[in-house]
């Protein structure tokens, strides 16, 4: 069983957990780590031998187009994050198509090809974005990774399917949400990012064995650039809740992850879209 694995490419400061205490008008005179920390990633998915999808925002495109570039002629698979990070349900129907555009654009510029997949900031397509669907469509996406279904204090779509589906009757499109397992009456997040670094390892690998296993169907994890990078400055003005959450467990996320990316198969996201799609033909 062939697993997603994808990395939401933003800098340390471009995080929802910060949006209150830092401007996106200060952003360019802040330390910039993200270019370093996507080519530790490459060396770490060069290490473990497996592709990737970049899900990438148009605002780190149009400022490191050879970054782009470089993760291109890996072999990795480039998409779309968006422009700077705005949740859709935060954006009305004609700010979410400008914002697809600007970021496809400063993508397609630098990394010499437009992306077909999409992620939502922060997995915010949900109850509150009857139209998302419709406007990735009309916009020539073939996927969207962008929903959680789960129930979760900054977003989450619980009615939402587990696992691929068509959100559109009569199109393409399809959703492949984050990864999920239903334990005892209760989900819970099992997809990557701030969950796998707070998470004992075992709980991360189960999950993926159960969903391929008695599912029968492909995990969807993710983890952003920071996550892998102790260094980053420490922002005191933050919550405490936010600091918590993202600061936690920074060192131990590079070995966590080769781990778990030995331990299991996985590929780009448009691969494993392309089998779901069969799947649900």
């Amino acid at each position: 069983m062939l697993n997603a694995l994808s990395v939401d490419v933003e800098d340390w400061f471009q995080v929802g957990a910060f949006e209150s205490v830092i401007a996106k008008a200060d952003w360019d005179g802040l330390p910039q780590r993200v270019e370093r920390n996507a080519d530790a990633v490459l060396r770490l998915f060069d290490e473990a031998g497996v592709k990737a999808t970049f899900f990438t925002l148009g605002w780190v495109a149009d400022r490191y187009p050879a970054l782009l570039r470089r993760v291109a002629a890996a072999g990795h698979e480039i998409a779309s994050h968006g422009w700077d990070h705005d949740r859709v349900f935060t954006l009305t129907p004609e700010q979410f198509r400008a914002d697809l555009r600007r970021a496809h654009a400063a993508i397609a510029d630098a990394a010499g090809a437009p992306p077909r997949g999409y992620r939502a900031p922060s997995f915010s397509i949900d109850a509150r974005t009857p139209w998302a669907h419709a406007i990735l469509a009309e916009e020539g996406y073939a996927y969207s990774s962008s929903v959680a279904p789960l129930a979760h204090d900054h977003y989450g779509w619980p009615e939402a399917p587990r696992f691929a589906y068509r959100p559109l009757p009569g199109a393409d499109l399809i959703e492949l949400p984050v990864t999920t397992v239903d334990v005892a009456g209760r989900r819970l997040a099992a997809g990557g990012g701030g969950f796998f670094r707070l998470f004992p390892y075992f709980f991360s690998d189960w999950a993926i064995r159960r969903v391929n296993a008695a599912d029968g169907r492909p995990a969807v994890f993710y983890f952003h650039p920071w996550e892998i990078d102790p260094g980053q400055p420490r922002l005191a003005a933050a919550p405490l809740k936010s600091r918590l959450r993202h600061y936690s467990r920074l060192s131990a996320m590079r070995p966590k992850l080769l781990k778990l990316l030995k331990a299991h198969a996985w590929t780009r996201t448009d691969r494993v879209v392309e089998a779901e799609k069969a799947r649900l033909s």
